[in-house]
């Protein structure tokens, strides 16, 4: 049912909001989830898209509901050409025609990472200033947030919910349960475009000067941050906020 007005997820129980929607909806299709969540919260929601190996999926089953549903990509300025390149021709293939940049405050930049080298130095304080700061800077007023993250991809995800409250916001992930197969699958049976870098070995794609290539057998993240020991950039953090980098607590407000 389509709610009269917005939910103050401010002030407002969102940790019992959150319990009815797993017992209710927590087994739904996605496509299902998805369309209950932007029916029953008109202009609340911000879909989080990386654009990457298959961003395509989420974002399909968005245009099919809503393709003016805000669509936030957070640009680091350090991003492959090919996923700039990609992100155009994904939005206009999809009709999708409010993608949001999402990009760093350039007096933080300047102060923090003058010389754009702070992902060799500390790449957990580089994730920070770059993609955790602008995010929670433009999720704001966004009380719900859908991402595209999946059990399989990692260790770290492998409880994800479909729904969880983070903090005041309700956050969804619609594919939390689907498998590297079905994606493939749903890709094929939509004739949906591939990022480039994906056949050229790349199967999890960020920031060019933190992701390399990844051989045959190693975990399909194994390219991110390789060597580091860092396994998340720090956007997606668990339900009670924790799972979150700290590196560089505030100093970006």
């Amino acid at each position: 049912m389509r709610h009269e007005r917005a939910v103050d997820f401010a002030t407002g129980p969102v940790g019992r909001l959150v319990d009815a929607l797993r017992l209710t909806r927590g087994e739904a299709r996605a496509q299902d989830v998805l369309a209950g969540v932007i029916a029953e919260f008109p202009d609340q929601v911000a879909v989080v898209s990386s654009f990457g190996a298959d961003a395509a999926v989420l974002l399909h089953m968005v245009s099919e509901i809503d393709c003016g549903t805000p669509v936030l990509l957070v640009d680091t300025l350090m991003l492959f050409e090919e996923t700039l390149e990609y992100q155009r021709e994904l939005s206009a293939a999809l009709g999708l025609h409010d993608v949001r940049h999402v990009r760093a405050d350039s007096r933080d930049l300047q102060a923090l990472d003058p010389t754009d080298d702070l992902h060799m130095r500390d790449p957990d304080a580089c994730c920070v200033i770059r993609k955790v700061a602008p995010l929670d800077r433009a999720l704001r007023r966004f009380p719900v947030c859908v991402s595209g993250r999946k059990r399989f991809q990692s260790s770290s995800r492998a409880a994800l919910e479909t729904f969880e409250a983070d903090k005041g916001r309700l956050r969804v992930s619609p594919l939390a349960g689907w498998s590297a197969a079905h994606l493939a699958a749903y890709m094929d049976a939509h004739d949906l475009p591939r990022h480039p870098l994906v056949a050229k070995g790349y199967p999890s794609i960020g920031c060019a000067p933190c992701t390399s290539r990844v051989a045959d057998g190693e975990d399909v993240r194994a390219g991110r941050w390789r060597g580091t020991g860092k396994v998340e950039c720090g956007i997606h953090f668990t339900a009670d906020g924790v799972a979150r980098s700290n590196a560089m607590e505030g100093a970006v407000s």
